[in-house]
């Protein structure tokens, strides 16, 4: 009991919030944004130069229009975080709907593990709902904050159901240690970051601009054979979200190579391009120059 109640007491200020019936949280969410966006000007540059160099054929009132609604649900995300900390299962389950759940099981029933190659679009932190849809082990690949207390408080609230935050450096090894326990397993790697120059990358043509990705992903699912899932989010209203997955293979030992991160960066962009505020703009995605 005393374990129980460490986090709570340690992370009060945030359960507090947590309390807030939603409606509350998105009026607070809404005084957030004009502070973000206008005020402190968070990113502005980063986020219109991304909006700009990814969609220079639209005018700019319609960037401009991107840009804001991005903003709006930047902070919504934030305040449905918090309130992870303190919803109901019931709640979630209402908030979070799957679309297609039968990919998902008839994999996880036949034993076969399942990589769900993702991405810092719709709630991509609401993806920690999905041990209540699905019976299965369920692990995700994080860099931990430099800063201990708010990391320590993204892990409360990523494991809150049951989800298994592994550090990214132990992930390859933790993973094959469950596949040698016959562990079946879901596991989440987001993959839209910007590498640095010292990390293995592939080049595809994403969003107007040859972009660097991340080889890790798919080196994990040619070693494992795991099925390789792309998860996309479509906010149908504020603070309810259809989830769908896509296939990307089922036989990742046999495609060609790069052939995974190609077909990963093909599907965010088209989910991008049709709901393009829903993606984190305010990342330094460009980093990095062919």
């Amino acid at each position: 009991m005393k374990n129980k109640m460490l986090p709570k007491i340690r992370y009060l200020p945030f359960y507090a919030i947590s309390a807030l019936p939603m409606p509350v949280l998105y009026v607070l969410s809404d005084i957030l944004f004009v502070v973000v966006y206008y005020l402190m000007r968070y990113r502005r540059n980063v986020v219109s130069e991304n909006i700009i160099k990814s969609f220079p054929q639209k005018p700019q009132i319609t960037r401009r229009k991107i840009e804001k609604n991005f903003y709006r649900h930047f902070c919504d995300i934030l305040v449905e975080s918090i309130k992870t900390l303190t919803i109901s299962k019931r709640s979630a389950m209402k908030r979070l709907r799957i679309e297609n759940p039968n990919l998902v099981e008839r994999y996880l029933s036949e034993k076969k593990n399942i990589l769900l190659y993702t991405a810092h679009q719709g709630n991509w932190e609401w993806l920690i709902f999905l041990p209540l849809f699905f019976p299965y082990r369920s692990n995700t690949f994080y860099k931990p904050l430099k800063n201990h207390y708010f990391n320590g408080l993204f892990k409360t609230i990523r494991e809150r159901f049951g989800v298994h935050c592994i550090e990214s450096t132990k992930g390859y090894k933790t993973i094959i240690d469950l596949e040698r326990k016959n562990v079946v397993m879901m596991n989440c790697i987001i993959g839209d970051q910007s590498p640095v120059r010292i990390n293995a990358k592939h080049w595809c043509h994403f969003l107007n601009r040859k972009t660097a990705f991340f080889v890790g992903a798919e080196k994990l699912a040619k070693k494992t054979g795991e099925v390789v899932l792309f998860p996309s989010f479509k906010k149908v209203k504020r603070g309810y979200y259809l989830l769908r997955f896509s296939l990307i293979t089922d036989s990742p030992v046999s495609i060609q190579p790069n052939r995974i991160i190609e077909e990963y960066a093909g599907v965010l962009e088209k989910v991008i391009l049709k709901s393009p505020e829903l993606w984190l703009w305010s990342h330094r995605r460009w980093k990095l120059s062919a």
